[in-house]
């Protein structure tokens, strides 16, 4: 790969980091041909990206990113998973196959900004997906709404009520 090669991966692979907002970088040395397809098709599946990287090229993308403070743990055979929406599933995916395949190490993330470990990376992976906790603050919002609106049509109901008792008892003089 000559010079210019290498300035046109950079220049992509920073625009993709850029573009990232979360990542995750793991080791996977070791991993057969079949290991890491399956890995890749788990990724895939989650609309996220998985991508083999030279590591001086990386850390030089890194520069003027979210990413940037990971820079240091680019070492040995690293590889990321990225994706621009959701944290959760790329997460649950990671850790998923971390499980059965020993050999695949995360090493470190970024979620939104923010620099994740290990046992943040788990935490990320019990949450529920994000439609779902979207869905869940909705109904709670919707439900204070709903009972303001049935305490406030409740006076003029229970008005109407007792008028309408009073007239079946023949409390109102004609």
């Amino acid at each position: 790969m000559d010079r210019s090669e290498k300035d046109k991966e950079i220049e992509a692979l920073n625009a993709e980091f850029k573009a990232a907002k979360n990542l995750f970088l793991a080791s996977f040395q070791g991993l057969t041909v079949s290991q890491d397809t399956e890995l890749r098709r788990s990724i895939r599946s989650t609309g996220s990206k998985y991508k083999v990287v030279k590591n001086t090229l990386a850390q030089r993308a890194c520069k003027d990113t979210s990413i940037e403070p990971l820079k240091d743990k680019f070492i040995g055979s690293s590889a990321v998973l990225y994706n621009e929406k959701d944290p959760v599933a790329l997460a649950k995916a990671v850790t998923a196959y971390a499980k059965n395949n020993p050999l695949f190490v995360f090493k470190a993330g970024v979620v939104e900004g923010r620099v994740v470990n290990l046992a943040d990376l788990d935490q990320i992976a019990t949450l529920p997906p994000k439609e779902e906790l979207i869905s869940k603050l909705m109904f709670l919002v919707n439900s204070q709404a709903q009972r303001l609106a049935s305490v406030v049509s409740a006076v003029s109901r229970n008005l109407a009520v007792v008028v309408n008792q009073a007239v079946d008892q023949k409390k109102f003089q004609e």
